[in-house]
């Protein structure tokens, strides 16, 4: 490979591929932290400025004494992973080795693990492993592999492989299963629904209402479009889930599903579509049954689930309902109201895309409630038997 030397950077070449195509390289000469002479060159650039900028980068990383980064370049998340295992097992706990096996081995390198370790970001990481996983384990599973990446990930920072740890403020899920106290009993959500009818938007309204009427997730919620309404049959339809990275599959095969709804909730989005009918048109775009349901006063596109979640936080406040209730309290909060009606089981965990079993693990402590109540009662028949044998 025949190599022309730039006219202004002497670091920098042209060349021709199999292809007859011209491209740029750059090769650098510097010394290691040992004053070691090594040589760092790159190709494959499309243009001379491009393979500059990347010569600059080198060169600024050279200057502040960080060469094993660029000794390392190539290196991939599963390479990386392979090395800080080997070399720290024996110092570990038994327990914490076998942990951190699996996380490598089971989870990390089978979903990017060929990634390059300098190259991976944080959204990236975000949507190829913690949103992977997500909905197929417990959210402490997922954790308990994250953490184990932050930690190899930090060993890399120390050994100057890499300049910093981008994965710090990765969005990890919460347990929204674990119900605690964030529901609302009956009267809360009529509280909670009358105020959000008076005093916020009519997208905000809409969107608590929908979570509150259906026991929607909020992601499913946010991926609704106006062709998963059916006005005439009163239903809504399930078929997937969005954030704030990307709309995807809803989290399990049981999600897909067809919500019956009353009449009054179909009336309200009636109304509501009219609303969104006209605002789209003021941006110069027309609905369509793939136009997302919910969307911003501003811009007309997709709210976020934080705008839900402001309004929520505000409507609470308003009503001094004493809970810290999130948006998918809300989905426990209809699924504790019809167990408490005496709805059967099977019938909820199909409206909520649920297993029965997922339901009775989760919401336990009704089963409980009702448990005592069918004692109590039974105990106040046997009391009432037993007074009217006595007095005869």
């Amino acid at each position: 490979m025949k190599l022309e030397k730039h006219p202004k950077e002497p670091e920098i070449y042209s060349y021709y591929n199999s292809k007859n195509e011209k491209l740029w390289m750059y090769r650098h000469k510097y010394y290691d932290n040992l004053g070691n002479r090594k040589e760092k060159k790159k190709s494959g650039f499309k243009t001379d400025k491009a393979a500059l900028r990347a010569l600059l980068e080198v060169k600024a990383l050279t200057l502040r004494g960080e060469t094993k980064s660029i000794e390392h370049d190539n290196l991939t998340v599963g390479q990386w992973l392979d090395i800080w295992y080997e070399t720290n097992k024996k110092k570990w706990k038994k327990t914490t080795t076998e942990n951190r096996k699996n996380a490598i081995y089971n989870r990390l390198k089978p979903l990017i693990g060929h990634y390059k370790l300098q190259k991976l970001d944080r959204y990236t990481y975000q949507r190829e492993f913690i949103n992977a996983l997500e909905g197929k384990f417990k959210p402490k599973s997922i954790i308990t592999w994250h953490n184990t990446f932050k930690i190899a990930i930090n060993a890399a920072v120390e050994e100057e492989i890499l300049i910093r740890n981008k994965f710090t403020k990765v969005s990890i899920p919460k347990d929204d299963e674990e119900v605690n106290n964030n529901y609302l009993t009956q009267p809360e959500l009529d509280l909670l629904i009358e105020d959000a009818m008076e005093n916020e938007h009519i997208t905000n309204c809409m969107f608590i209402l929908t979570l509150a009427f259906t026991g929607m997730r909020r992601g499913e919620a946010l991926g609704l479009h106006w062709s998963n309404i059916d006005f005439e049959n009163n239903t809504i339809t399930v078929e997937r889930s969005r954030d704030t990275l990307s709309t995807h599959t809803p989290k399990t095969k049981n999600s897909y599903r067809t919500i019956i709804v009353d009449k009054e909730l179909i009336q309200q989005l009636k109304k509501y579509k009219l609303w969104c009918k006209e605002l789209i048109f003021a941006f110069g775009k027309k609905i369509t049954d793939d136009t997302f349901v919910f969307i911003s006063r501003h811009t007309a596109e997709p709210i976020s689930a934080d705008t839900a979640r402001m309004a929520l936080e505000r409507i609470v406040q308003r009503t001094n309902i004493n809970k810290d209730i999130t948006l998918h309290g809300l989905r426990h909060s209809h699924c504790t109201i019809l167990l408490n009606r005496g709805v059967n089981v099977k019938l909820i965990a199909e409206r909520l895309g649920n297993t029965p079993e997922m339901i009775h693990k989760v919401y336990g402590h009704i089963f409980k409630e009702s448990e005592t109540e069918v004692a109590n009662i039974f105990s106040e028949s046997v009391r009432t038997i037993g007074a009217k044998t006595g007095a005869n």
